[in-house]
């Protein structure tokens, strides 16, 4: 199928972003450990972070993509075209003012994400407040960057060039590890290191855009600079982007909220923020990568009128996101501590930091297939042009994160946070799900039904194998770095083993499966 393997090209790219990333999180472990420092990066990086996902990744894909397939089908590619020029006008002149506008008020506005930071000055005379003051202004332009890379990536998977789209992360990977090594020898200190990592974000996302910029024109897309107007194909983008847009917030706005809790607890922020970077590892690689691919699949077939291919689509990307990540999240739920230890324990990252840490991670685990579900089950919608429904449903997911999160953290603390976006992301799933099935848009067949059980047991398989086997890891937090890659690269490597063949064995996936997924459509 070509889904299967737009996604495979996809998740490979992001496999090796991811591996930098683990590289990247590493390094900055190292030399910011958990502290004041670390809290005030870590909030002034997800301020754009945060507006990106919510006007150019999140709400602006999910209205773009199909109707750009759409006047594809049925205009031809220069009518596209002129369509995405308009739309490039409309999102980067509406994100240029929010840039703007944060900039000119970012004392207060940092506020929004960072309100439980420290202003008590310390020896220096800084406080974590004022330097996530300072890191945001040099931040925030790279959500205007990341804009421009979102709607030239949408317009290279709809045309099925996925690989550069893909592949422009890795850039911000690398110039962040490039400052990692780098500052330490120019004598900066851990302020003097964040610094240089905020300017390295800035420049990737500079990068990232003149990258995809070239790719689509080698693609043949045309870009016809215009002013911003409000054009019907505007409008109509407009009417199922502010949806989107209302989705995307309220699902971000439950981040900012549930980040300003954790600040009012000491080093929290750096604690969960550890934990979600590597239960986004098979997130990206898996959930990301198949929503992307899915989108445009899902809306070229409807607009074709090919219900029935739309149908299995769906059904095998259910089976396959599941497939990899069901062993994934067993295994982060059941070996946190050796992960963490071995990637991060060194330098001002200490042997506390990874038990916190672990003790986030593991609910994590618990909500990272509902993560990757979502990320299958939207597409849905918006191949159909609803934006709506899931804007509802993430209204319902962020008072649930934010009641069961909140009520959980003033009993138990950070990791209640965690649990609190785990129940909601499952409750999320459940209710697009019932929806989706109710409109017959999404019917379990029987090859899916008969596997999801198999797949759960080959991943139960694999756990108890861990569980046993992680009693015969030396102790990683004395040993050196190759040990340590080394260690976690034969536990998990057996791990994966096992899955293999207790897959195979319990026939929940083939070798004539993986060929038939790479086959030509």
């Amino acid at each position: 199928m070509r889904l299967l393997r737009s996604t495979a090209i996809i998740a490979s790219l992001t496999l090796v972003s991811r591996v930098l990333g683990l590289v990247r999180d590493m390094l900055v472990a190292r030399y910011l450990g958990a502290g004041g420092v670390s809290d005030a990066f870590f909030t002034a990086f997800k301020l754009p972070n945060v507006f990106r996902r919510m006007f150019a990744e999140g709400a602006f894909n999910a209205a773009f993509v199909p109707l750009y397939a759409k006047r594809i089908e049925q205009d031809g590619d220069a009518a596209a075209d002129q369509f995405a020029s308009e739309a490039a006008s409309a999102l980067v002149g509406t994100v240029a003012i929010i840039v703007v506008a944060f900039q000119l008020t970012m004392p207060i506005s940092l506020n929004v994400i960072g309100f439980g930071l420290d202003r008590v000055a310390g020896a220096d005379g800084v406080s974590p407040f004022q330097l996530a003051v300072t890191y945001a202004l040099v931040t925030m332009p790279y959500l205007l960057f990341m804009s421009v890379t979102a709607l030239f990536s949408g317009v290279l998977n709809t045309r099925d060039h996925f690989a550069i789209a893909a592949a422009v992360p890795i850039l911000l990977n690398l110039c962040m590890i490039s400052a990692l090594v780098a500052a330490p020898r120019f004598g900066l200190d851990q302020r003097g290191i964040g610094l240089a990592l905020t300017f390295a974000i800035t420049i990737s996302g500079f990068l990232q855009a003149a990258v995809v910029v070239w790719g689509a024109k080698r693609a043949g897309f045309k870009l016809t600079l215009k002013r911003p107007r409000l054009t019907p194909g505007v409008r109509r983008l407009l009417t199922l982007g502010i949806p989107g847009i209302i989705s995307a917030g309220i699902t971000q706005i439950n981040l900012l909220v549930s980040h300003n809790i954790a600040t009012t607890q000491d080093k929290a922020a750096s604690f969960l923020t550890y934990a979600d970077r590597l239960y986004q590892l098979p997130l990206g690689m898996i959930g990301i990568a198949m929503g992307v691919a899915l989108l445009p699949t899902l809306s070229r077939s409807l607009r074709a009128g090919r219900d029935t291919d739309a149908m299995e689509s769906m059904n095998r990307a259910v089976e396959l996101s599941m497939l990899f990540t069901l062993p994934a999240a067993v295994a982060l739920f059941t070996i946190p501590e050796p992960l963490i230890s071995g990637l991060y324990e060194r330098g001002a990252f200490t042997a506390d930091t990874t038990e916190q840490v672990a003790r986030a991670l593991r609910w994590f685990a618990l909500g990272l297939p509902a993560f990757v579900l979502l990320k299958v089950l939207t597409p849905a919608f918006f191949a159909r042009e609803n934006t709506r429904t899931p804007m509802v449903w993430a209204g319902v997911n962020a008072v649930i994160n934010v009641v069961v999160g909140y009520a959980l953290f003033r009993q138990i603390g950070f990791e209640g946070l965690a649990i609190g976006t785990a129940v909601a992301a499952w409750a999320n799933v459940v209710g697009l799900s019932l929806i989706l099935r109710r409109d017959r848009h999404l019917v379990l067949d029987r090859r899916l039904i008969t596997r999801l059980p198999r797949i759960v047991l080959a991943a139960l398989a694999m756990g108890a194998f861990l569980w046993w086997a992680v009693r015969f890891v030396p102790d990683l937090s004395q040993t050196g770095i190759l040990i340590d890659l080394l260690a976690l690269l034969l536990i998990t490597g057996a791990g994966a083993a096992v899955f293999a063949v207790a897959a195979t064995a319990l026939r929940a996936y083939g070798l004539a499966d993986v060929k038939g997924a790479f086959r030509k459509s």
